[in-house]
């Protein structure tokens, strides 16, 4: 009788105790619905680009930056645009990663946006409408933007394609070798052609991610607050932890001594990855990452033109090559023992002026702005100088790319 009583308090407490749960979880879900709260993921996979944003994902994005992001149904970092291009309209389609897609600020502040505007009172465009359409998305390189090209910026019928080219990392993002990443699509040489190697999708990290409980856990955190919250906050204290560890590591670099810090030509993993970008290629991996990012410029070029429209590439800038100290600029090139900041950005246009591509630079005009305005031009907040482009660097990035889209004149299309 005594056990069978404390099993039916045992079954009343444990009842109790998952109902306060419930009941706690469920005012949390609406008290952080009330206060606008959310944090959502904005990628989903695609078969294509391995990732793509997510169509209608909308919350708050802070890991740079920060803005309020909405995803448009189509799945773009944008407002809503029609498939069917309208009578007397000049658009634009924009292709870039993480510069592009833009999430560290407000869309209103990104170039994209800006460019719309500033075209409208071009001479080059007389009696059209200019409508831009932004189809970066972070993370991609040159192979994911030539995939989205063929998959999603045709359905618009564009006029013009741009491709915002980030110096920085999208040569490395195009090589397995050297980035590392086995769940996104490459394209190699075969027989001297460049080909679309799909076996990405063979990556474990590819298959988890396209399972149906990835699905399933993927929906779940988009559609509750609280589950958002814990990965918040969980994301927050591994962004914090990393900070501490990055700031060790740097006070321990700054106290070598100079004997060690005098090599005439540092190594690759001492100079860092992102820095093998500012020298001539020096082994096997990346001249073939080279090659096969002239080559994807080059396959998208031609894509352009098939299709009647005219194509533009824009080398953009990397936070020390617009720093705005060339003490500073000057200091970065003795560390890695380079011969110029400026090396992706002249490769690229030779490649423009061998196969006759349209091309603008964005990195050197806008050195000398920061340098004579005093402006930083990348970072947010305390981190000034370094990251992406801030609202100053977008604004000065729409000023040059509207100014030589004026200047070519008319558009290739009707």
């Amino acid at each position: 009788m005594t056990t069978s009583r404390t099993r039916k308090s045992w079954k009343k407490k444990l009842l109790l105790v998952i109902f306060g749960l419930s009941f706690g979880l469920l005012m949390s879900e609406v008290l952080l619905r009330v206060i606008g709260y959310s944090y959502p993921l904005f990628y989903r996979t695609d078969y294509y680009r391995g990732f793509a944003l997510l169509p209608g994902a909308e919350g708050r994005y802070q890991r740079e930056g920060g803005s309020y992001v909405r995803i448009n149904s189509d799945g773009l970092r944008d407002r809503e645009h029609a498939r069917a291009k309208p009578a007397n309209t000049v658009r634009i389609a924009v292709l870039g990663d993480s510069f592009t897609e833009a999430m560290h600020l407000p869309m209103e502040q990104t170039f994209w946006y800006l460019l719309q505007q500033k075209l409208q009172d071009c001479n080059a465009f007389p009696g059209r409408q200019v409508e831009v359409i932004n189809f970066g998305v972070s993370g991609y390189g040159t192979a994911q933007e030539l995939m989205t090209l063929r998959q999603e910026v045709w359905n618009y019928l564009p006029d013009i394609v741009l491709l915002a080219f980030t110096t920085l990392n999208d040569v490395y993002d195009n090589s397995r070798a050297l980035s590392k990443t086995e769940d996104v699509p490459y394209f190699i040489y075969r027989d001297g052609l460049l080909a679309y190697d799909a076996s990405f999708r063979d990556s474990k990290t590819y298959r988890q991610r396209y399972s149906r409980v990835n699905q399933v856990g993927r929906w779940i955190h988009n559609h509750l607050r609280v589950i958002q919250l814990i990965h918040h906050v969980q994301f927050v204290a591994k962004l914090r932890l990393t900070d501490w560890r990055n700031r060790r590591k740097l006070a321990r670099t700054q106290s070598r001594s100079s004997a060690e810090s005098m090599l005439t030509i540092p190594k690759a993993e001492e100079i860092g990855i992102e820095n093998m970008i500012y020298f001539e290629p020096r082994d096997e991996d990346w001249k073939e990452a080279w090659h096969v990012t002239e080559g994807l410029v080059e396959e998208i070029r031609n894509d352009v033109n098939q299709k009647g429209a005219k194509f533009l590439l824009v080398t953009l800038s990397n936070a020390i090559q617009v720093y705005p100290d060339p003490v500073v600029r000057q200091r970065f090139l003795q560390q890695i023992s380079g011969d110029t900041i400026f090396y992706p950005n002249l490769r690229l246009r030779a490649l423009a002026d061998r196969e006759q591509i349209d091309f603008l630079d964005l990195a050197q005009p806008m050195q000398a702005y920061a340098d004579q305005n005093r402006v930083f031009l990348h970072g947010f907040g305390s981190d000034l100088g370094n990251g992406h482009w801030n609202a100053d660097g977008h604004r000065l990035a729409a000023e040059l790319i509207a100014q030589k889209l004026c200047s070519d004149g008319a558009v290739a299309r009707p």
